[in-house]
Parts: C-alpha cells; sequence; structure tokens
C-alpha cells in the first residue's frame, strides 16, 4: 500500500471519530511499559555513576510494584509493600528516598 493510500485511509478512519470520542482519545493514557521508557532514557542521558544507580533503584523498584500488585501473601506481598511505602514516605533525608531519587533524575 502506498504512503498516499494509507494516509487516505488513515484520514478517513479519523473523520469517522465523532467530536467527543476525538476529545476522550486526547485524554487516554500512553500504554509505555516501563522498560520501554527506562532503555529510552538511558539511550538519551549520559549519567554519572551515582544517576546510574538512582535509574536502577526506580527502575527496579517500578518492576517490584507491578510485578507483585496483586501478590496476596508471602515474600511478593511484601516486596509490593515495601516498594509502596519507599515511594510514599515523605522524609526526604535519606539520598535515595524516591523523592530524592525523582529530583536527581529530572522526574517529576
Amino acid at each position: 500500500m502506498s504512503l498516499r493510500m494509507a494516509s487516505v485511509i488513515n484520514d478517513s478512519e479519523q473523520s469517522a471519530l465523532t467530536a467527543e470520542e476525538k476529545i476522550a482519545s486526547l485524554f487516554q493514557p500512553d500504554m509505555l511499559l516501563s522498560a520501554q521508557y527506562f532503555e529510552n532514557l538511558r539511550r538519551r542521558t549520559h549519567f554519572e555513576p551515582e544517576k546510574r544507580l538512582m535509574l536502577a533503584l526506580l527502575e527496579d523498584a517500578i518492576n517490584c510494584y507491578q510485578d507483585n500488585l496483586i501478590s496476596r501473601s508471602g515474600k511478593k506481598k511484601r516486596l509490593f509493600e515495601d516498594t509502596e511505602q519507599w515511594v510514599l514516605r515523605t522524609d526526604g533525608d535519606w539520598i535515595f528516598s524516591f523523592d530524592n531519587v525523582c529530583d536527581a533524575l529530572g522526574l517529576n
């Protein structure tokens, strides 16, 4: 299929959407795996060793949170709870607190 034909098909699909559907699609979250995000972040920036460690810590926390979200008991539940507590903790005294890690990496 030519590029022009693909463009025409895409335009006709877009025009078939109602105004409400178009607006609603603006507010749909982008589906991106944490691995995809962090791989892109690694390629874009060259961090000092401390920031690479912080990035690895954050990536591991996200993976622990996602992988153990529905665990009901045992080690996996404990990993989830520890990760959740780390993210929600508000004391910024520790250099590797969630807030400090995000600030150092330039994440909001």
